[in-house]
């Protein structure tokens, strides 16, 4: 590829894989290098992948604990506000390698980098390019979701309803966190403000932040690649396997769908945690909970599938366990609300529910996915239309070097 850019750091919270987050920096990482660009992992806590150094990738971890692991909560509220480290670290990084040539690429920074990141932006004038992976340019918890409530919030960020709700997953007090946090992004960081380079991930995520960007932003569309072989289709009609994949939590609806599996008389499989087990038990006495497992059996789990079932009450961006089960053939089943309904046409490579129903909506969609025939057709449209237009990791590093050069 024909390049001006040559040097690419990447930022992220963490050195290795925990999430979606984590894996599509760390993978576009390694392939970066491979394609010849000059690549340095910034990053604020160990342990590191072992691949990325084993890919000629140059590591520069700060060796910091997160805002949770932190046992000084001072000490985790100042940095969580602003990392001091993490800014000057990431300048003598920058200026080591000299801005005609490098682009920063932002791809988190909430949980260790902290809005300081922002910063380096103005202090440098290095190109940045910043992946939304989330929501937290505009929300102060990062998901427009209110936790408490278990729903949707139509509130506006930082007005008058949004400083007085109690939506966090935790307590009021982290709340006030986040908004103090919210606000040093906006003052201190000048994000989103400064930003003129922001990968979006899905068109929900566009039509959801679009309004609270700077309209002088280039918005692109990148999506994440999809780490999946291109196997035979899986007989998906052959299984009696409803499949759940992920946090065993309120907002990813695990409890609504057991339920719903529970009346439509469909066997439930559970891969994961969280607090959410006991009322998945409560709802679904006969719900499989396997827990926590590797990447190579949570793919060996969704071919063993029937259905992949993705409840998921908020405005997840691009989740990328359905599109892996639509690349082997097993129909997906999501909420209108997720951007995973962005990648399910209904009715022909699974069904998108309206998540006003919840659980009898859900119930409908499982009893019409006990039909043999209905899932074969689908399990068929999935897994050619996936691979018709799949989304590679190459693809992904061909959009990424468009964006790096226009930034």
């Amino acid at each position: 590829m024909d390049k001006t850019v040559q040097n690419v750091i990447i930022a992220a919270d963490y050195g290795d894989v925990r999430g979606g987050q984590e894996k599509v920096a760390i993978e576009s990482a390694i392939a970066l290098s491979q394609a010849g660009y000059c690549v340095s992992y910034f990053c604020g806590a160990r342990p590191i992948d072992p691949r990325l150094q084993a890919s000629g990738v140059n590591v520069d971890c700060l060796d910091q604990l997160d805002i949770f692991s932190d046992p000084s909560r001072l000490s985790a509220i100042r940095r969580g506000l602003w990392n001091t480290e993490a800014k000057s670290r990431l300048e003598s990084l920058i200026r080591s390698l000299g801005l005609d040539r490098t682009v920063l690429h932002i791809h988190g920074w909430n949980k260790i980098l902290s809005p300081s990141m922002g910063r380096v932006l103005h202090d440098t004038g290095v190109r940045t390019v910043y992946t939304m992976h989330e929501y937290f340019l505009a929300c102060p918890n990062g998901g427009f979701f209110d936790y408490r409530a278990n729903e949707i919030c139509v509130r506006k960020p930082l007005g008058v309803s949004c400083l007085v709700c109690n939506c966090d997953q935790r307590n009021y007090g982290h709340k006030l966190f986040r908004i103090a946090r919210q606000n040093v992004l906006h003052r201190m960081g000048a994000l989103p403000e400064s930003l003129r380079s922001i990968i979006y991930i899905s068109e929900l995520q566009k039509s959801v932040m679009q309004r609270y960007l700077p309209a002088q932003a280039e918005l692109t569309y990148v999506p994440n690649p999809i780490m999946v072989d291109k196997e035979s289709r899986a007989k998906a009609e052959l299984s009696d396997v409803f499949l759940f994949v992920g946090r065993l939590s309120a907002a990813k609806g695990a409890a609504v769908f057991a339920q719903a599996a529970r009346e439509a008389g469909v066997r439930a499989v559970f891969l994961g945690s969280g607090p959410e087990s006991e009322s998945i038990l409560k709802a679904n006495p006969t719900a499989e909970l396997v827990g926590w497992v590797d990447s190579s059996d949570v793919a060996q789990w969704i071919r063993r599938a029937r259905v992949l079932v993705f409840p998921s009450l908020w405005y997840e961006c691009q989740p990328l366990v359905p599109l892996e089960a639509l690349a082997c053939g097993v129909p997906v089943v999501a909420f209108d609300c997720s951007a995973a309904c962005n990648s399910i046409r209904h009715n022909e490579n699974g069904l998108v529910v309206p998540v006003s129903g919840k659980s009898q909506s859900m119930k409908a969609a499982l009893e019409e996915l006990k039909s043999d025939a209905s899932v074969h057709r689908m399990s068929e449209t999935a897994y050619q239309s996936y691979w018709d237009d799949p989304l590679t990791i190459e693809r992904h590093i061909g959009e990424l070097h468009k964006v790096y050069e226009r930034a």
